[in-house]
């Protein structure tokens, strides 16, 4: 685990620039924003996959406001497309290479022509897996091999969540790749196939809500339904801490107050399911 982190909800969050990444071991990078928190509080492996990441990046205004809520930390956001960004131009300064698994192929192509365009240095590989809820162990173990075969500095991986870092976690000491990396969204955003909100929306830390108008069947459940159940979570985080009131109170009102939101959260999951 990367040594300058933020204690976020049990999770061990970056809390550095992303010039501080310089690693002399195999890195796994995964993020975490207020869906996958969610995700991970229904799903044991994903929760595991994410603690034991060797770096989280807050990758969500949610999991940035929460730090600053539960005890004053304040971090700044980083995502899944920054990390893009930023290996990019260090692997083009360098002439290394990198390796792009997941999504289709026609995906995988215009990314390819975009590399080639912008970062002439870079030798890029590419490989579209099976489409599927599980791999087999032969596809498991032919991923690995091609992604050995040509031994990448970064391997980029784009299956979404929870899959691509169950992927990484399970499989990080067969890879040859020094930074391993789940950025599930960002292969769409820069092959073009989906459009990232414009840099208004993300400086003023409403990505989400530019994603959600523009893709509102998909991910409107995302945002509005579980931002909810994230704010519980906070909630009840922040009354632990400063009360002490989950197991033993003495203030009616505030025992109340929390029995409410209880019964909210568990009425939202209840009639919710993740996907």
């Amino acid at each position: 685990m990367f040594n300058n982190t933020c204690n976020c909800l049990g999770y061990e969050v970056f809390a550095d620039n992303l010039e501080k990444l310089t690693t002399n071991y195999k890195t796994v990078i995964n993020t975490i924003n207020q869906y996958s928190y969610c995700m991970a509080e229904q799903d044991d492996d994903f929760k595991s996959a994410l603690k034991n990441s060797d770096i989280l990046l807050p990758d969500g205004i949610g999991i940035v406001a929460a730090a600053k809520f539960l005890d004053g930390s304040l971090i700044r956001r980083v995502t899944g497309a920054d990390l893009h960004d930023y290996l990019l131009k260090e692997l083009n300064e360098k002439g290394g290479s990198c390796f792009y698994m997941g999504s289709s192929a026609h995906t995988l192509e215009k990314i390819e022509k975009r590399l080639e365009k912008e970062y002439p240095n870079i030798k890029g590989h590419f490989y579209s897996p099976p489409f599927a809820g599980k791999f087999t162990d032969e596809q498991d173990q032919d991923m690995i091999a091609r992604v050995n075969e040509v031994n990448p500095d970064v391997l980029f991986i784009g299956m979404t969540a929870p899959k691509q870092e169950k992927w990484a976690i399970t499989h990080k000491s067969e890879l040859n790749a020094k930074y391993i990396c789940s950025i599930g969204a960002v292969f769409d955003f820069y092959a073009g196939t989906v459009k990232r909100p414009n840099k208004v929306w993300i400086s003023l830390g409403l990505e989400w809500m530019g994603r959600m108008v523009a893709e509102p069947r998909r991910l409107y459940k995302r945002y509005l339904i579980y931002g909810p159940v994230f704010a519980y979570s906070l909630i009840k985080e922040k009354l632990k801490a400063d009360y002490n009131l989950i197991h033993n109170s003495h203030n009616a009102a505030q025992r109340k107050t929390l029995q409410q939101l209880n019964s909210y959260a568990r009425y939202v999951s209840s009639h919710t399911t993740l996907n």
